[in-house]
């Protein structure tokens, strides 16, 4: 029987031990699309106990912050709302959080939790009722008294070169002007451009919206669709100036029905209007300001993130109580493979597609993607168009074989940009190790079964690059 989670973890062959611990293992971290705050950096936020940088819970605002997938996990063991994003004692928390990760088998919750433990607490236990007041103690010691422990201590400690954060187009970007101008942070932080509340507009907000993006430029209002895209292309040019390497759309679907600026400035001042607008209306008026985007995105150089295939806030009573993001979206299943081909061909068509990565939360599209991948590709760059790393409910250890095995089959694996965490947690960067190993041991497995040949060359090769110089060359670091 193998120790729990040693050194040698998930790499289950020589070859995968030899590739994860001499080339993977301590490669610097390109963590390209998460949600942690630019701020917590620039101020480099130090938290009070495991709770705070595990569970989160409310902002002064009263929105959420917080790891989703912990929040789920303590619901599916029955604990009440009061322990997961409520008032109940941090302390307390920890401890309904620990009886159910004990439950949580073959859950990547509990791989991440445990190495989260090993990595930055040094403690070679496992979270578990009967050791949490160990837990407890050691990481409160460490998160309060330790300077490697605050959220700029978490990310050199890490290894990290380069965080791509979320940000809306009317963010000031203060906080990442700051730490442009700040000497002692050596990392990259860059925004990211996402810009769902000006796209959606059959979703409530819009017109509110709106009105924060007209005065992001200055105006008083934005009267039509080619104003909302002049205003976005504005700010996406001053995203660009505080290094902006990457836009990042968030959709249900992928939709595609061209038409002109001018039917998507009549559907527009309908939904100003608070007047109904069909989905074929809201699709015409997406589609029209998503091209715009893509060729603003290749002129700038920005790649284009498109996440989709997700049903959000799908409890609406829950939704009505704690709002967006507190962990009740599940995978949708849209048929819009079709709508991404168009897309990218109307940009393709001239000389304007940029480079985009694609995410569908459904792996049943992975081979869709694979397969869409090889119509668009050019001599920019290899693999100007991916497929993104299994994503949210697909990072699991088989999500990820899955993912890798689709595009190694129908792409180059060896192409392939790696991770990310798209998380909200400094803790989160153990995911990268998890990653790492889980890419390893498949390649490693390859070789071993004489699938590839043991060339020492080849495989530094492609392992350093999908572990991190791929990105570091797609995102122009």
């Amino acid at each position: 029987m193998k120790a729990f989670m040693d050194q040698d973890f998930l790499l289950e062959s020589d070859t995968a031990r030899h590739l994860f611990h001499d080339y993977a293992e301590r490669l610097p971290i390109v963590d390209y699309h998460c949600h942690i705050s630019p701020r917590e950096i620039y101020e480099n936020r130090r938290f009070d106990n495991l709770a705070q940088v595990w569970l989160g819970g409310r902002n002064p605002d009263g929105t959420l912050a917080g790891d989703h997938y912990k929040w789920r996990v303590m619901r599916s063991n029955g604990v009440s709302e009061d322990y997961v994003t409520g008032s109940q004692p941090d302390r307390e928390r920890i401890r309904k959080f620990a009886e159910a990760l004990e439950m949580a088998i073959g859950n990547p919750m509990y791989h991440w939790c445990n190495l989260e433990l090993r990595k930055y607490f040094g403690y070679q236990g496992y979270l578990s009722p009967a050791t949490v007041d160990e837990v407890w103690e050691l990481t409160g010691e460490k998160l309060r008294n330790d300077d490697a422990m605050t959220a700029r201590g978490l990310i050199a400690q890490s290894n990290v070169a380069m965080v791509g954060t979320t940000d809306d187009p009317v963010d000031s970007l203060e906080w990442h002007e700051k730490i442009a101008a700040d000497p002692s942070i050596t990392v990259k932080v860059c925004p990211s451009f996402r810009p769902d509340k000006a796209i959606a507009i059959h979703k409530e907000g819009f017109a509110d919206y709106m009105g924060q993006l007209a005065a992001s430029v200055g105006k008083q209002s934005l009267s039509s669709a080619g104003e909302v895209c002049g205003a976005l292309e504005e700010r996406l040019a001053f995203f660009a100036k505080l290094g902006c390497r990457a836009s990042d759309h968030g959709m249900d679907y992928v939709p595609y029905r061209p038409g002109t600026m001018e039917q998507a400035d009549a559907v527009f001042r309908k939904a100003m209007k608070g007047e109904a607008i069909s989905t074929e209306e809201a699709d015409l008026y997406q589609t029209v300001v998503l091209l715009h985007l893509g060729r603003a995105y290749h002129r700038l150089g920005i790649v284009m993130q498109i996440h989709y295939s997700t049903l959000r806030n799908a409890n609406r009573r829950v939704f009505a109580q704690l709002g967006p993001d507190a962990g009740y979206d599940m995978m949708g299943q849209n048929s819009c493979g079709i709508n991404i081909v168009r897309l990218l061909s109307d940009l393709d068509s001239t000389d304007e597609c940029p480079k985009t990565i694609l995410y569908s939360l459904n792996p049943v599209d992975n081979a869709q993607l694979g397969t869409l991948l090889g119509c668009f590709q050019s001599p920019e760059i290899p693999g100007k168009i991916q497929h993104g790393s299994a994503w949210w409910f697909n990072d699991t250890k088989a999500g990820m074989e899955e993912q890798m095995k689709s595009l190694a089959n129908l792409g180059l694996l060896g192409n392939f940009v790696g991770m990310l965490t798209d998380s909200r947690s400094f803790l989160s960067y153990a995911r990268h190790d998890y990653f790492r190993r889980i890419f390893c041991n498949l390649v490693g497995g390859w070789v071993e079964n004489g699938e590839y040949p043991n060339d020492e060359a080849a495989l530094k090769k492609i392992v350093e690059g999908v572990c991190c110089y791929n990105a570091v060359r797609y995102f122009n670091l």
